[in-house]
C-alpha cells in the first residue's frame, strides 16, 4: 500500500493505493499548511491519514512508503517544522517535500521535471534526474516573483482601464469598458474616485477580464498576458539552469487555475516560447489530475516501485467525489 498526501491552505487529501494504482481508501479534511494555523494543520494531516487507513481496514505499518507534498515547505526553518511533525505521525517509511512537487510529478509520466503554478499566487520549482529539487516563489514581487498570478492580473486589468481613461495608455483597450461594467460602474472615472476615496483594491475576479479582453483580440490583454508567460518562463528557466537540464527532456508542467482555466493560450505559448531558448527538449503540458496523485506516484517510487504504462494509467483514472 501506497499513501499519498496534499496538505493545502484549504485542505489536505489523503490517498491510499494499492501496488497496482487502485483506490483503496482516502481522507479528506480542512487546513493542512502550517504556516496558517500549526496545531490545526497537525490535527488535519494526522486525521486525513486515519481517515484513508481506516477506509481500507489498514494500519500503518502496513504503508510501504507514505509521502507528503506540504504547502508551506518553503525554506529550512519551515522543515524544522514540519520533519518532527511528520516523523511523530508514525509511518515506517516516508518522505516530505513542497506541494509543488506532488503537482508536478502529477502532470509528468517521469520522476523529474518542472512546474508553474499561477493561480491566486505563483510558484514554480524543478527536479532533476538526480533528486535535486529547487523553488522560487510565492513570496511576492519583493522577494523576486514577477507580476502574473491571478492577484497581480486583476491589478493589470484595474490599472489598465484606468490608464486608457487618464491617457497614460497609448492604445484603446476592452478593459475601459470591462472593468468598470463588471464592478457594477457606469464608468472608469466613476470607478476611479470611488474605489479612491474607500479604500477598495480590485477583486481577484478581474483576472479573468484580461483573458476574456485578449480572446476578442485586444492588445494591452494581449501584451500583458504575453509579459506574464515571459515572467513565468524565466522563473523557470532559471530552475533548469541551475539544475543543469537544458540538454534534458522532460515536462514543464502548467498548474494553477490562471494556467488551466485561462481562455486564451497567449500566456502558455510565451512560456513555451521562454522555455524552449533554454531547454528545447522540453515539452508543455497543463496539469488535469488532482496533485495527490502525484504524491501517491512519488510514494511509489519512494518504496522502490516502477510505475508501468497500467499503473500510471490506473492512478490517472481514480475519480474523486
Amino acid at each position: 500500500m501506497y499513501l499519498g498526501i496534499d496538505a493545502g491552505g484549504s485542505k489536505t487529501h489523503a490517498v491510499l493505493t494499492n501496488n497496482k494504482g487502485e483506490l483503496i481508501g482516502q481522507g479528506m479534511t480542512g487546513n493542512g499548511n502550517h504556516q496558517v494555523k500549526y496545531e490545526e494543520a497537525k490535527v488535519n494531516i494526522v486525521k486525513a491519514c486515519n481517515l484513508a487507513l481506516q477506509a481500507a481496514g489498514a494500519v500503518k505499518d502496513d504503508v510501504a512508503f507514505a509521502y507528503f507534498g506540504l504547502a508551506g515547505a518553503d525554506r529550512e526553518p519551515d522543515y524544522k517544522i514540519l520533519r518532527p511533525l511528520i516523523e511523530s505521525i508514525g509511518f515506517p517509511a516516508y518522505s516530505l517535500t513542497c506541494d509543488t512537487m506532488i503537482a508536478m510529478r502529477a502532470g509528468t509520466k517521469r520522476a523529474y521535471g518542472a512546474v508553474v503554478i499561477s493561480g491566486t499566487g505563483f510558484n514554480s520549482a524543478a527536479r532533476n534526474k538526480h533528486g535535486e529539487e529547487l523553488q522560487y516563489g510565492g513570496f511576492g514581487y519583493l522577494y523576486g516573483d514577477g507580476q502574473g498570478a491571478g492577484a497581480d492580473l486583476s491589478v493589470h486589468a484595474f490599472r489598465s482601464a484606468v490608464r486608457a481613461w487618464d491617457g497614460r495608455e497609448q492604445r484603446p483597450t476592452l478593459l475601459s469598458s470591462l472593468v468598470p461594467e463588471h464592478l457594477g460602474y457606469a464608468t472608469v472615472e466613476q470607478m476611479y474616485h470611488h474605489m479612491l476615496d474607500h479604500q477598495i483594491y480590485p477583486p481577484l475576479e478581474l483576472a479573468k477580464l484580461v483573458f476574456e479582453a485578449a480572446e476578442r483580440g485586444d492588445e494591452v490583454a494581449i501584451s500583458i498576458l504575453k509579459e506574464v508567460g515571459d515572467e513565468h518562463g524565466n522563473a523557470v528557466n532559471a530552475l533548469i539552469r541551475r539544475l543543469n537540464m537544458q540538454a534534458e527532456a522532460f515536462d514543464v508542467v502548467l498548474a494553477g487555475s490562471v494556467l488551466t482555466k485561462g481562455k486564451t493560450l497567449h500566456m502558455v505559448r510565451a512560456i513555451e516560447d521562454a522555455v524552449t531558448r533554454v531547454a528545447p527538449r522540453a515539452s508543455i503540458v497543463k496539469l488535469d489530475v488532482e496533485p495527490v496523485i502525484g504524491a501517491v506516484m512519488s510514494a511509489m517510487e519512494g518504496g522502490g516501485a516502477v510505475i508501468t504504462a497500467e499503473i500510471d494509467a490506473a492512478l490517472r483514472a481514480i475519480k474523486f467525489e
